[in-house]
């Protein structure tokens, strides 16, 4: 079998491994490219294969940078299987026609106001082609083999990071090749930790913290430090964050500290109804996370849940002290955008980033200290604190990736580094070389690797 590395080589984003056997062709994950324009540009190219000739995709989780291309990959001809656990099916159900709703909307956004290059602007994709995708779909179950033709025998293995994420080992006639997909921390708040395998003789593993450590600090103390002083000065905090575990934690942490009294009783908006909706499949599927049912109430029932846009807007017409938690994380689009160019230019709010942000997004220019950055095509003057809490990564960091590896029971013949930005990468290369004695490599892009 051989292994084409389409995506995530030498970035964190845009997740593609094409898996090739005589004249069966699998995607393991179908993400979208996120941060600079040069990445973005990715989207919009012709692929390396050809969607209609794939017999199928495995999804590790749902997050965008490992599923959002499947609407595209649809719109381009793919007529395959999707296979994804029941949790990331449930979630796609509701990230990727939101997805595809936000493309519309910025493309009209962009031709009502003229500030595209492209005349007119267009969507890479629409809710109908997500709606298209989401119809391919089939649930499999967590730590149950089964058998794919052309491909051999697949397990989903969770993988904590976010509910349904999963690890997939792929049996082709005894060779195991494991595809890590985003690993969570052992700690999570809200998630179980990852599991491992017992033996693989090809493991790709992420490395998004590859060369980083996460805080020992308490995340919850953090978030309530930020609240506090931002709320004596009278401001607002905008948490940009990601739908789908992100503003759940979030929301787990600012209900507890109401709850002790470690914050003030500050109005908390939740501007996601997509938000909402997922800590609805968080009850659903209670078995794969940590919180019992009372605090998933207390969760859900902390922030007041923003639905239409004339909601979203009227936000930016109230004054603090209030936590706004909003799409995206990366303040890449959606709302959070709009929030941003209304309080960033006010020394007495503060934009909070929970997790880790892409090179080339707005969330890296602003916490790499970026005096303005452009928005809706104006230029957005930051005056706002700018704060960050690592602790809320919902990634593993370098301790607990080569923690995860030590679960082989024998070494693999290959370890291949993948999803992370170069240092991280390499660091996390050479930690594993030094720590474990494995012979790891880090794959770029259209690199081949034989899987035999």
């Amino acid at each position: 079998m051989r292994l084409t590395f389409c995506g995530a080589a030498g970035t964190v984003t845009g997740s593609k491994y094409l898996l090739e056997r005589g004249n069966r062709r699998f995607l393991v994950d179908c993400g979208l490219f996120q941060g600079v324009k040069e990445l973005r540009l990715k989207n919009w190219a012709e692929p390396p294969f050809d969607p209609s000739h794939l017999d199928g995709v495995l999804l590790t989780h749902a997050h965008i940078d490992h599923s959002g291309y499947l609407p595209v990959l649809v719109k381009r001809g793919f007529r395959g299987t999707i296979y994804a656990t029941r949790a990331t099916r449930d979630l796609c159900n509701l990230l990727l026609p939101d997805a595809g709703r936000l493309q519309e909307e910025e493309a009209g956004h962009a031709n009502r106001h003229g500030y595209s290059k492209h005349r007119p602007a267009l969507a890479l994709f629409t809710e109908e082609d997500a709606k298209a995708a989401l119809r391919l779909f089939r649930a499999v179950d967590l730590k149950k083999p089964m058998a794919i033709k052309g491909l051999g025998s697949v397990e989903f293995i969770p993988a904590g990071h976010i509910l349904g994420a999963a690890s997939i080992v792929v049996d082709d006639d005894g060779v195991r090749t494991l595809f890590s997909g985003d690993l969570g921390q052992s700690n999570d708040e809200l998630m179980k930790p990852p599991e491992c395998v017992d033996h693989a003789d090809y493991v790709l593993i992420e490395s998004t913290y590859g060369n980083r450590v996460h805080t020992p600090v308490p995340a919850a103390q953090h978030l309530a430090d930020v609240v506090n002083r931002t709320s004596e000065r009278g401001g607002v905090v905008v948490v940009p964050s990601f739908c789908v575990g992100r503003a759940q934690e979030i929301m787990l942490h600012l209900s507890r500290l109401k709850r002790i009294g470690q914050i003030p009783d500050v109005p908390v908006f939740l501007n996601s109804p997509m938000a909402a909706d997922t800590t609805d499949i968080y009850r659903q599927h209670h078995s794969q996370h940590r919180l019992s049912e009372e605090e998933c109430h207390a969760m859900c029932t902390v922030a007041e849940v923003v639905s239409s846009v004339e909601e979203s807007k009227a936000l930016n017409r109230r004054t603090g002290p209030m936590v706004i938690i909003a799409g995206s994380g990366m303040a890449t689009g959606g709302r959070v955008t709009h929030h941003i160019q209304q309080f960033a230019p006010d020394a007495r709010n503060t934009i909070l980033f929970v997790g880790y942000q892409a090179a080339g997004t707005r969330g890296a220019a602003m916490v790499g200290g970026a005096q303005s950055v452009k928005m809706h095509g104006v230029q957005v003057p930051i005056r706002a604190e700018i704060a960050r809490i690592e602790g809320l990564s919902a990634h593993a960091d370098s301790n607990e990736l080569v923690e995860w590896l030590k679960g082989l029971k024998r070494p693999p013949r290959k370890v291949l580094v993948t999803h992370g930005e170069p240092e991280a990468a390499a660091a996390l290369a050479a930690r594993i070389r030094e720590t474990l004695g494995f012979h790891v490599e880090v794959p770029k892009e259209a690199d081949q690797v034989e899987l035999v």
